[in-house]
């Protein structure tokens, strides 16, 4: 019985899916509360082959969500989101949309950097893919220096996704100095992190941040640690969930974080 905090629905531009069909997955997997996160990446470079906008109306998602709240209330708790794509630039812009309309839960996340996203191939070109993985995380520290009005940093180590050889020759210990860098910074904040399974989806074979890092976290005080399959598609609502009360026991956590007007509450992951 967990909630899954991380999800999308067709405001987000990658997404096709209804926001009623996650929903009806949510239940269908008995899972006690789900929090929509959709996509707002804000000056998001434009790919001819690939042309995307990550921006939605937020009055018309608030309504959305609102009728689901309403039409489903005692079957499923249906909280409102956002996951934010953090660039340094965008701080101002970011800050005023928080100020303008109220959510539950922000997820801040990286997925440009310095103009380029990850995702696609042209990221890596001109670069090892060690130095790829480490102008990644050094701009997350770069987005969190601009700003931090966000609850929890999403997927830290998303670029293992997607890299020539996704996590071969990927470890927390490769990367320990930047990776405790960024750790320390959001503990320092009061900010948490998130444990994203859609790793396993992708092939990797651990979550989004890898176990290591989860542990580092916890040895280095983090207690703020909220779950989410990243779900694009209802099949994937909850995503390899079974694994996350022993993977999470092994990394220290005998709890989880739930958002609620950007309140964190606590909640044992005994059930």
């Amino acid at each position: 019985m967990l909630w899954d905090t991380h999800m999308h629905s067709q405001f987000s531009g990658d997404c096709r899916s209804t926001p009623q069909s996650m929903v009806k997955a949510a239940i269908s997997k008995g899972l006690c509360g789900i929090c929509f996160t959709d996509h707002m990446d804000y000056d998001y470079p434009t790919n001819p082959q690939d042309p995307v906008v990550f921006e939605f109306d937020t009055a018309q998602y608030r309504c959305a969500i609102e009728k689901l709240q309403q039409q489903y209330a005692g079957k499923l708790d249906i909280l409102r989101g956002i996951e934010l794509g953090l660039q340094p630039h965008l701080a101002g812009r970011h800050t005023w949309l928080l100020q303008e309309q109220p959510f539950d839960f922000v997820i801040g996340s990286s997925h440009i950097v310095h103009g380029a996203d990850p995702y696609y191939a042209s990221y890596y070109e001109g670069k090892t893919e060690s130095e790829a993985y480490m102008e990644y995380f050094t701009s997350i520290l770069e987005n969190i220096q601009a700003f931090h009005n966000f609850d929890v940093y999403g997927h830290i180590d998303y670029v293992v996704r997607y890299g020539p050889n996704k996590n071969k020759d990927y470890s927390y210990q490769k990367y320990a100095d930047i990776l405790d860098a960024i750790l320390k910074k959001l503990i320092h904040l009061g900010k948490g992190i998130e444990v994203n399974t859609a790793g396993f989806k992708y092939g990797l074979g651990h979550p989004n941040p890898c176990e290591d890092l989860l542990k580092r976290y916890r040895e280095l005080g983090g207690e703020i640690l909220t779950l989410g399959a990243d779900a694009h598609q209802p099949e994937h609502v909850a995503y390899d969930f079974d694994k996350l009360p022993r993977l999470l026991h092994d990394c220290g956590f005998s709890y989880y974080t739930v958002f609620k007007n950007r309140k964190a509450e606590f909640i044992s992951l005994e059930g």
